[in-house]
């Protein structure tokens, strides 16, 4: 997709944060969810992947600890899913990691959310645990990728 654009923006502006969540996921999150998240977390990276000037995807994460750095959250629109568009932000958080230091990325997912563990079984993560959410009343799996191998391509 030529015409995608991936951009950081500023973890303070939780209302755009809001919006995009919002119209890609339920339950709703009001901006003060995410600021509450953020309280505390350390170098939180934010992004937004656009087509032309329409946002149609996102990205969060913050440091887990020193070394790992944890992609919390990705959503891309639905009309634009199946495009590629969670791998270029999820690459673009890779390369952004890999900069600030951090030697692997780690991300998790419902064990029913069956595109993005392809997407990561794909990608080179490897599966390092499982663990039972009692919110969601499912398995979690949680993957990581280590970055010291990767490329700006």
């Amino acid at each position: 997709m030529n015409d995608l654009r991936v951009d950081l923006i500023d973890p303070k502006d939780t209302a755009l944060i809001s919006h995009l969540h919002n119209s890609m996921f339920r339950p709703e999150r009001a901006p003060e969810s995410f600021e509450r998240r953020f309280r505390g977390r350390y170098k939180v990276l934010c992004l937004v992947a656009s087509v032309k000037n329409d946002a149609v995807g996102f990205y969060i994460g913050f440091e887990l600890k020193p070394s790992v750095h944890f992609g919390w959250m990705v959503g891309v629109a639905s009309d634009f899913r199946r495009m590629g568009i969670a791998g270029r932000l999820m690459h673009k958080a890779q390369l952004w990691a890999k900069q600030e230091g951090y030697t692997s990325l780690r991300f998790e997912c419902n064990n029913t959310h069956r595109p993005m563990l392809h997407f990561g079984i794909s990608e080179n993560y490897s599966i390092v645990g499982i663990r039972w959410d009692p919110d969601t009343a499912q398995n979690i799996i949680i993957f990581e990728r280590l970055l010291d191998n990767l490329t700006d391509d």
